[in-house]
C-alpha cells in the first residue's frame, strides 16, 4: 500500500524473489506506470519491474478490493506533519480502515511508515482485532521501519539490515518469513514500540548532529575560520569522531520530520525532547542564514538584495535525485523574493515545481551563469559544471562546499 520511494523498491524486490505482488496506490499515474512495467523512481530500473509484469506476477491497482486477495499487506503510506507540526496520522488510519474491510484470517500486516512509538499497538492492532480475529493466531501484525536512502547506489533493500518488531512472537516469526527472501539480514527486536523507536533514533541522530555542525558553521563564520576545513581535519581522528557537514537546511521526508514525532510523543507524556527541539530550531533557521549570507555577499559587491537577479542551483533536497520534499531551497527562494530579489532556479533533475508555495520552471542547465548577480548552490548535483560556474558567475554562494579546489575559485565565491 503506497508505491512511492519506499513502496516501489519493495515491489521490485518482492517480485524478483518470486512473490505475486500488487502495488496499490490512489495515484492513477503511478499505478498506470507500474502496470506497464515502467519505473518512475531513479533507484528502481524498469528492468526490475517489466519481466514480472509480463509474466503476470506483478500488477497494480487503485481498487482497495485487491486487499482481499493478499496474504500479506505492507503499508508504506506518507506520515507528514500537519500545520501545527504534529503527526498527521490520516494516511495510516485510512490504510488500516481499508485493510479491515478486506481482512481475512491468516493475513500478515506490516507497517513500514515512520511514526511515533506506540502507533502499531495503539492504532493498528485494536482495529485489526475488533472483528474477533485473534492477534498472533488469526492476524499477524508487525512494524518494520523503512530504511530507503534515495540515490544511494551502495545500499538498497536487499543489503540493508531489516529491523522487525512483532506485536507477538508469532507475529514476528511471520513477518520475518515475509522479508527473509528479500533481505540478507533480519534484525528482530522485542516489540513494535522498539522497532518504531529504532527508526526515530536513526534519524534523530542525524538531525541532532547536523544541527550541531550547522551551529558550528555559524560559530566559525564569527571567528573567521572555515567550518569545512575544521570538520575534515577533525575527521582524520580514527576514533571518537564521526563527520557531519553543514548545509542550507534539512530536506527529505525523514530527517526534518521524524524527530518531531518523538518530540510530540514526549509532550503527550508531559516531558520534553530538548536536544531534538534545539536541533530543529537550528536546522529550520539555516535557510534564513543562507539568505543573510547571500545579502552579505551582494553587499560586498555593492549591490542590494532588492532588484538583484539570483539563481538557486538545485531544488531537489539531495544530490542526484528528483525528490524535492522539504527541500530548503523552497524557503531560500521565498525569503529572497520577500526581500525583493528576482529569483529562479536550475536543476537538471527537476524541470518544474509547484510545491510549498513555489511554482517555477527550471532554467536550462546549459545556460550561462553570467547574467545572474548571484548564484547560490543549494544542491551539489554531480551534473553541476563547477569550473564553468566559477568562471561565468560574477558572484557565488556555495552552501555545500562543492567548489573547493576548483580552478579560478577566488574572492567572488562565498561559503557558509
Amino acid at each position: 500500500m503506497g508505491i512511492g520511494y519506499v513502496g516501489l523498491p519493495l515491489v521490485a524486490e518482492l517480485a524478483k524473489a518470486g512473490f505475486r505482488v500488487t502495488g496499490f496506490d490512489p495515484d492513477r499515474r503511478k499505478v498506470d506506470a507500474l502496470a506497464e512495467g515502467r519505473s518512475y523512481i531513479e533507484d528502481v530500473p524498469s528492468s526490475a519491474l517489466a519481466p514480472a509484469v509480463a509474466k503476470g506476477t506483478l500488477r497494480a491497482s487503485t481498487d482497495p478490493a485487491v486487499l482481499a486477495t493478499a496474504d500479506a499487506v505492507i503499508v508504506c503510506v506518507p506520515t507528514p506533519l500537519n500545520k501545527t507540526r504534529d503527526p498527521d496520522m490520516r494516511f495510516i488510519v485510512d490504510a488500516v480502515g481499508m485493510i479491515v474491510r478486506h481482512l481475512h484470517p491468516g493475513m500478515v500486516v506490516v507497517l513500514e511508515s515512520t511514526t511515533y512509538p506506540g502507533t502499531t499497538h495503539e492504532v493498528m492492532v485494536p482495529k485489526l482485532t475488533e472483528g474477533g480475529l485473534v492477534l498472533g493466531r488469526d492476524v499477524f501484525v508487525a512494524f518494520s521501519p523503512e530504511r530507503v536512502d534515495p540515490g544511494n547506489a551502495r545500499f538498497g533493500i536487499r543489503n540493508t539490515p531489516k529491523v522487525i518488531g512483532g506485536a507477538t512472537p508469532a507475529c514476528l516469526e511471520h513477518a520475518a518469513a515475509l522479508y527473509g527472501p528479500i533481505v540478507e539480514t533480519v534484525v528482530p527486536v522485542s516489540s513494535t514500540d522498539a522497532a518504531e523507536m529504532v527508526k526515530l533514533l536513526e534519524n534523530t541522530f542525524r538531525a541532532v548532529n547536523i544541527g550541531l555542525v550547522n551551529e558550528v558553521a555559524q560559530i566559525c563564520r564569527r571567528i573567521g575560520v572555515d567550518p569545512f576545513e575544521v570538520i575534515r581535519a577533525a575527521a582524520t581522528k580514527p576514533f571518537g569522531f564521526m563527520p557531519f557537514y553543514p548545509g542550507p537546511g534539512l530536506g527529505g521526508h525523514c530527517i526534518p520530520i521524524d524527530p518531531l514525532y518523538l518530540s510530540w510523543r514526549l509532550r503527550g507524556l508531559k516531558s520534553q525532547a530538548r536536544f531534538i527541539e534545539l536541533a530543529d530550531a537550528i536546522n529550520s533557521g539555516m535557510p534564513a542564514y543562507v539568505v543573510d549570507r547571500a545579502a552579505a555577499a551582494l553587499n560586498d559587491a555593492g549591490k542590494p538584495v532588492k532588484g538583484s537577479r539570483i539563481l538557486v542551483y538545485g531544488i531537489a533536497y539531495k544530490r542526484d535525485v528528483t525528490d524535492v520534499r522539504e527541500s530548503p531551497a523552497f524557503d531560500v527562494l521565498q525569503l529572497l523574493e520577500q526581500r525583493g530579489a528576482a529569483v529562479s532556479y536550475v536543476d537538471p533533475h527537476v524541470p518544474e515545481v509547484d510545491e510549498h508555495g513555489v511554482r517555477m520552471t527550471s532554467e536550462r542547465p546549459e545556460a550561462s551563469f553570467a547574467p545572474w548577480d548571484l548564484v547560490i548552490v543549494i544542491t551539489d548535483h554531480t551534473a553541476l559544471d563547477r569550473e564553468r560556474l566559477v568562471r561565468e558567475a560574477p558572484l557565488v554562494l556555495d552552501t555545500r562546499d562543492a567548489l573547493r579546489g576548483v580552478a579560478g575559485r577566488g574572492a567572488h565565491v562565498h561559503t557558509l
